[in-house]
């Protein structure tokens, strides 16, 4: 069993993570990526292969330009090829040229691959594991060995799993990473098998990196720590190839907060929300409202009864703070919420109205009547903070929208641009006109206006759309239905939602989208 209170983060969201489907990094991506992980703490940033892709190549050298302050950057390659020297392997030398302080060297561990896809013998892997190794070794690298299908390799043939694993120390390497890599053990397995591992090397660092396939990356990664795992690999938010990776963002505050180990420097995990948000917004990708401790209703409470329990003793209903990982307590305005709740979102914006003030009953009857019309506020809470703060005249609009006009073309020459916006807003007393093309009249109109209010509000620069939802609302009336609009925005480090109800889809857009970008100016002011 582990006594080291201390586990190193190995994140490999640069490179494992990009080889998930629908990310694709620019090097710029991955350098701001970089410098996010460095300042929130990881130990290890593993970015690429340098070997593989002119990508990568040039992400190291613009990598080596910059001083990371608590991260080792580490470049990924394999073994050398069978029957050719280490130093003529092309891989080889291409991760010298990449000149991190660090390399992740991958090779076999099952005896299986060994002979069916590398067609080596057993002994001849062995020899390429420690070469490697050895190799890079003398020019002062920190190695770390990733041994390949280690778990489905130990239960095959554990003597030979155990044998690539003594290669590797053979050659010098400072760490062994045991690599679940088709996702498919059962946290048993994890735990016997790493206990054996950390038995039988008892002097070694044993890191373990997990795959998702069976839905039990995390818990595989948190009980090889139980067992004497002391560096855990994985990406953030869990993206990966087939069904991603071990989720750092959940095994982080797992370890720290409920058993108590070190992962990160210290007050560093009070960021791990906003970190999570911004490399989801860096790669383009959702990030699972329900994703535990950074997800958008992580700490979201919706029946009456959990709400005021949580209101009398969070321990009711909620697992830990939500301010230990940045995360923050949402009340969701609803059908089952109850009065407390809208009194709650109500003093939030002014503490001195209470349950027997008349702009309490004048706001409910407000909701009442606007979810009458189409209008459900669970989720989307922002469009009935403005409805308060428009209600009790706490706040003047930005701006105003003077008119929009839609110009569609189809067939379009440029499927990426198939409709136009020309758009007028005022901001105090100034008006700006601006024309933009978008993949039809929501995404045309969202740029135009952003491009309207640019010179005005700056900072709307880093906010961007990240869902977009349509629900007709009564489909008898067919293409004259009233239908419902919600549209998810973040800034790299929030995330909200606002709502739009019309008849006219376009318009239901359009009043979701002013919602969103007031919503970000009024928190900003």
């Amino acid at each position: 069993m582990n006594n080291n209170r201390t586990v190193t983060i190995f994140d490999s969201t640069l490179r494992d993570g990009a080889q998930a489907e629908g990310i694709s990094f620019s090097v710029k991506d991955k350098i701001d990526i970089l410098q996010t992980l460095d300042d929130f703490g990881v130990t290890y940033i593993e970015a690429g292969n340098p070997g593989s892709n002119p990508k990568d190549l040039e992400f190291f050298e613009t990598a080596k330009k910059i001083k990371l302050k608590n991260s080792t950057l580490a470049a990924f390659g394999s073994t050398r090829r069978r029957s050719i020297k280490v130093e003529d392997d092309a891989n080889v030398q291409s991760l010298l040229k990449a000149e991190t302080p660090a390399v992740v060297i991958f090779g076999k561990s099952w005896d299986f691959h060994v002979t069916e896809i590398l067609k080596a013998t057993l002994d001849e892997n062995l020899e390429m594991i420690k070469d490697t190794i050895a190799f890079f070794k003398k020019k002062g690298k920190e190695v770390i060995f990733d041994a390949e299908h280690f778990f489905d390799g130990y239960k095959n043939n554990a003597d030979y799993a155990l044998k690539s694993l003594q290669a590797a120390l053979d050659g010098g390497a400072d760490s062994l990473c045991l690599c679940e890599t088709n996702g498919g053990a059962y946290p048993d397995e994890v735990a016997a098998i790493v206990n054996t591992v950390t038995t039988t090397f008892p002097k070694s660092v044993i890191g373990i990196h997990t795959h998702n396939d069976g839905g039990m990356a995390v818990a595989n990664s948190v009980m090889a720590v139980v067992n004497g795992a002391t560096q855990v690999q994985g990406t953030f938010i869990g993206f990966g190839e087939r069904c991603g990776n071990a989720n750092l963002s959940t095994i982080i505050p797992n370890l720290e907060i409920k058993r108590g180990y070190k992962c990160l420097p210290e007050g560093n995990l009070q960021n791990l929300t906003s970190v999570s948000r911004k490399i989801a917004s860096i790669a383009n990708m959702q990030l699972y409202d329900f994703t535990p401790f950074v997800g958008n209703s992580a700490f979201a409470h919706k029946g009456g009864m959990h709400i005021d329990g949580v209101n009398k003793n969070s321990r009711t209903f909620e697992h830990i703070d939500p301010a230990l990982v940045g995360n923050e307590r949402r009340f969701l305005v609803s059908e089952v919420a109850g009065r407390s709740m809208i009194l709650n979102t109500i003093q939030k914006i002014d503490p001195s109205i209470d349950k027997n003030s008349p702009e309490t009953k004048e706001i409910i009857d407000i909701l009442k009547s606007m979810e009458h019309n189409g209008y459900q506020f669970e989720g989307a809470e922002s469009s009935f903070e403005l409805v308060i703060h428009r209600h009790l005249k706490t706040y003047k609009p930005f701006f105003q929208l003077e008119h929009f006009k839609i110009i569609g073309e189809e067939p379009s020459a440029d499927k990426t641009a198939c409709t136009s916006a020309i758009i007028k807003v005022k901001v105090d007393q100034t008006s700006e006109i601006t024309a933009a093309e978008g993949d039809g009249p929501v995404n045309a109109l969202d740029i135009a206006l952003r491009k309207a209010l640019d010179r005005f509000f700056p900072e709307l620069k880093n906010v961007k759309l990240t869902d977009y939802k349509v629900r007709v609302l009564d489909t008898k009336n067919a293409t004259a239905a009233k239908v419902r609009v919600l549209i998810e925005s973040t800034d790299g480090k929030e995330i909200w939602t606002t709502i739009g109800v019309s008849t006219d889809i376009i318009e239901a857009s359009w009043k979701a989208l002013v919602d969103s970008i007031e919503y970000k100016l009024l928190n900003n002011n």
